[in-house]
């Protein structure tokens, strides 16, 4: 099942008649989660932030609906593969932070080595021929 994780869409700038197009980024159901594990493993942060940092690491490539966002985290949670508790932010704001727990750290091995497979064998089938 496919999902949409990015809402940003991209114009083409090719010649006059080439294909200039729009490009949704669509990601395989799952990929979301991941993400949200690698971002909070290196340090624990609130929803936006979890946000702004995917947008960032993938040099605005991929922009967090928010509702696919608090659905992951709900879900995550869930899971025990994270963990919330509330904080306050920078801004001098109350916020409820997400964190790692083992079990995420686990999970986040386990999803890392099974997009590492999936990248390399599409890859394979892209570069064929």
């Amino acid at each position: 099942m496919l999902s949409s994780l990015c809402n940003q869409e991209k114009q083409g700038t090719g010649a006059p008649g080439a294909d200039v197009g729009r490009q949704k980024a669509d990601m395989i159901r799952g990929t979301l989660d991941m993400l949200i594990l690698k971002v909070i493993s290196l340090d624990p942060m609130h929803g936006w932030g979890i946000s702004e940092r995917i947008q960032s690491m993938s040099d605005d490539a991929l922009l967090v609906n928010q509702g696919s966002l608090y659905a992951s985290l709900h879900r995550l949670t869930r899971e025990g593969w994270i963990r919330s508790y509330w904080s306050t932010t920078e801004n001098n704001r109350r916020a409820r932070y997400y964190a790692l727990t083992p079990a995420g750290e686990r999970q986040l091995g386990v999803e890392h080595e099974h997009w590492t497979r999936l990248a390399s064998a599409v890859h394979g089938i892209m570069s064929a021929g």
